[in-house]
């Protein structure tokens, strides 16, 4: 009897702390897990609305975060190539502002993302979030600049824009992935790498708020699938897509790893999951924008329109579309107002909260202007309507396209109405007004062929 008694107060005992830790898990700050892919296709993943029939299946884990929350079917990035699109999403401003508007080039040390913009890292690091990044960098390769000193607790990664899927004979300091600044053994494939590592990090930190940055270099070049993917990808045959689909299957495995980490911690539904590519999808390397014309590298739809959802269990509607213009940019504020912060003015921000939008406690957000720079092109949406210029030879042009008839940019408006026209031409007048002279990068010269869709 004694026996019964005392093995009923252990087990009240071990119901009462598994109450406490499921309240106090509830209680705390959610965490944000903020997943990257690297050049994918606009069409090639299976929760787009038209996405690649060859790649319908190929992405069950990243499909289940639109199923289980939001899609953003206007989602952009605001810069067309890795860096820059980086620079913005990491300060919350246009990276224009502080001439940011290339790629950093390889093994320049004369600096990096300027040092006076502060990190969306270390913005949630004073509201007590633990830190870290998995995975590509690409934002300055001095010690200074590196990610340990711009707000991250943790960094697992390379500094430099991409490396080789498997283990380097003579890794550089820029390419060898790092662990806090010191070199780790090459082997294993990297995406597994940075999969894994992301989910030490969500083990390491599962008893405190954090945020996961897990920037994946895939699905960009080098096409290095793995033998066992390819393998499994015998429908497609164009060699390149396949090999491209390879390292898009990786990307999506190591997903579900990450996903299962949460669900193994308790902390799927006290977490903000969400999904993204860092910049139009690279059809030279294989992937497939659909509809969009262009590519990365340039600021027509396929180079800056991406993929983009989001999970938050009890927070965000399952199932749910929105499909105002959303960007990058809104990462910072949005991710600030979720640890219960409240963004200063002073910090000159061009994103917005997306929070109430999120949450369903705005019905749609106010519409506002969205800007573009790279090169020879300048862009500017507002609502429906989008401004694109080009000097760019023999392809120079200043044309507006209705993007909610003609996402594919197919044919520009042969007649504006006046006040449209007045707005975007206005628009683009200030923001280019407000921008500085890229740091780096020579003037792109020459002839360019013209985007087509592909």
């Amino acid at each position: 009897m004694l026996g019964l008694r005392i093995g009923s107060l252990a087990f009240a005992l071990t119901t009462l702390v598994a109450a406490q830790e499921a309240t106090a898990t509830r209680e705390r700050a959610p965490n944000i897990v903020l997943l990257y892919a690297d050049d994918a296709g606009y069409a090639d993943f299976g929760f787009q609305e038209f996405c690649a029939p060859d790649m319908s299946s190929l992405t069950p884990h990243i499909d289940s975060i639109a199923a289980a929350g939001v899609t953003m079917t206007n989602a952009y990035m605001s810069g067309c190539v890795c860096s820059p699109s980086r620079a913005g999403m990491m300060t919350g401003r246009y990276q224009t502002r502080f001439g940011h508007e290339r790629n950093i080039p390889p093994g320049y040390m004369a600096g990096g993302l300027p040092l006076s913009e502060t990190f969306l890292a270390k913005r949630l690091k004073t509201l007590s979030c633990k830190t870290g990044l998995v995975g590509k960098w690409h934002l300055g390769y001095p010690a200074e600049y590196h990610p340990n000193k711009r707000g991250f607790d943790w960094f697992y990664g390379c500094l430099q824009g991409s490396r080789s899927y498997y283990p380097m004979r003579k890794p550089t300091p820029h390419r060898v992935i790092q662990e806090n600044g010191v070199a780790t053994p090459e082997g294993g494939y990297t995406t597994d790498r940075l999969g894994d590592a992301g989910v030490r990090f969500i083990e390491a930190n599962k008893d405190k708020a954090f945020f996961l940055f897990l920037s994946f270099t895939a699905p960009h070049g080098p096409l290095q699938a793995k033998p066992e993917d390819l393998a499994k990808l015998e429908h497609i045959t164009k060699p390149r897509r396949r090999k491209y689909a390879g390292l898009v299957k990786a990307l999506d495995d190591n997903v579900g790893k990450v996903l299962a980490a949460l669900d193994a911690a308790g902390l799927a539904d006290n977490t903000l999951v969400v999904f993204t590519n860092d910049n139009g999808g690279q059809t030279q390397t294989g992937a497939n924008n659909g509809k969009l014309r262009g590519r990365k590298g340039m600021l027509l739809e396929g180079g800056i329109r991406v993929p983009m959802c989001m999970r938050w269990p009890g927070r965000i509607a399952k199932g749910s579309t929105i499909e105002e213009p959303v960007i990058s940019l809104d990462f910072l504020p949005t991710f600030v107002a979720i640890n219960g912060g409240v963004v200063d003015p002073a910090w000159n921000l061009d994103g917005v909260n997306l929070l109430p939008r999120l949450t369903g406690a705005v019905a749609k957000l106010e519409e506002r202007v969205l800007y573009w720079r790279h090169h020879d092109e300048r862009a500017v949406r507002i609502g429906k309507h989008k401004l694109y210029v080009t000097n760019a030879g023999d392809d120079a042009a200043r044309n507006v396209y209705d993007l909610s008839v003609d996402i594919g940019e197919a044919a520009p408006l042969a007649q504006v109405d006046e006040k449209v026209a007045a707005a975007l031409e206005g628009a683009l007048a200030r923001l280019d007004g407000e921008m500085v002279p890229a740091k780096w990068g020579s003037k792109r010269r020459g002839k360019r062929k013209a985007a087509k869709k592909k």
